[in-house]
């Protein structure tokens, strides 16, 4: 899996044209899952995600996590994380996920995450149409990919 963490003042996804779903400060999530994935990394990559200490302290200092600060997460599936350009400038997706698994360890992603401590998580919907928007918090955006962990 992959994931795409960005530090955000306020972030919003628009599923299928309704109302958008929204959150104020936070973790902004795309997340890729690619054909194969062993869902028993799931619970490290949702703690690892709701941990990460990104978040200014009384000093400055990088070192809050949103669940330290009651902030809240907005997860998006994004299978074009897995987006292959090798063989030249059409991307090839054919390590994403398909179907019911990606969307079983998306699900499964979400329930981890809501169990973090994070005050609210938020969510687009597997395989919709969707719309994000989101206000960058300085400069910090992480890139979790699971496969470093083996």
């Amino acid at each position: 899996m992959r994931a795409i963490i960005q530090r955000v003042s306020s972030a919003s996804v628009v599923v299928n044209g309704g109302a958008p779903r929204s959150i104020g400060p936070g973790l902004m999530i795309l997340l890729g899952v690619r054909d194969g994935d062993d869902p028993a990394i799931i619970p490290k990559l949702a703690n690892k995600c709701a941990g990460l200490r990104i978040f200014n302290d009384d000093e400055g200092k990088l070192n809050r996590s949103a669940v330290e600060l009651g902030y809240s997460a907005l997860v998006v599936s994004n299978f074009t994380l897995y987006g292959d350009t090798s063989r030249g400038k059409r991307p090839s997706f054919i390590r994403a996920a398909k179907g019911e698994p990606a969307r079983a360890a998306y699900e499964a992603f979400l329930k981890e995450l809501s169990a973090q401590g994070l005050a609210e998580v938020r969510h687009g919907e597997f395989g919709a149409d969707m719309q994000v928007s989101l206000v960058n918090d300085g400069p910090v955006t992480i890139v979790m990919d699971t496969d470093e962990w083996k």
